[in-house]
């Protein structure tokens, strides 16, 4: 069965593709006492965007769902800065780095809007 939606238009898939691709991507990172944390920000910034997209998709009110975007957004913000960190210690990952950051950049975007486009809404 085929899905006829965009994962490109639907944000869930979106942020899950985006996470999933992290991790594969951090499975080929060897781990060091320095790089450890980065690894583990990253990681725990770079899923939970999807996860609270979730929930910002069944939130309870208008105030909650602007509530977990702004979570969703800042989260996307975070990951950005753990990229940047990572790829100071490893240059020779730094093309693929860009495209994870590229991609949580647009995701900031993207959430930027939805929050400026709900507080418009009445």
């Amino acid at each position: 069965m085929s899905n006829t939606k965009n994962p490109k238009y639907d944000l869930e898939e979106r942020t899950a593709i985006f996470a999933e691709n992290l991790i594969l991507f951090l499975k080929t990172i060897k781990e060091t006492t320095l790089n450890k944390p980065i690894l583990t920000q990253l990681i725990r910034s770079g899923t939970s965007m999807g996860a609270n997209y979730c929930e910002a998709d069944g939130a309870e009110s208008k105030k909650d769902f602007q509530h977990k975007m702004g979570i969703c957004k800042k989260e996307a913000k975070e990951t950005k800065y753990w990229i940047h960190m990572l790829s100071l210690l490893h240059p020779e990952k730094k093309d693929e780095l860009r495209i994870l950051w590229k991609e949580a950049q647009e995701l900031t975007l993207i959430f930027s809007k939805i929050i400026i486009n709900s507080k418009r809404t009445k």
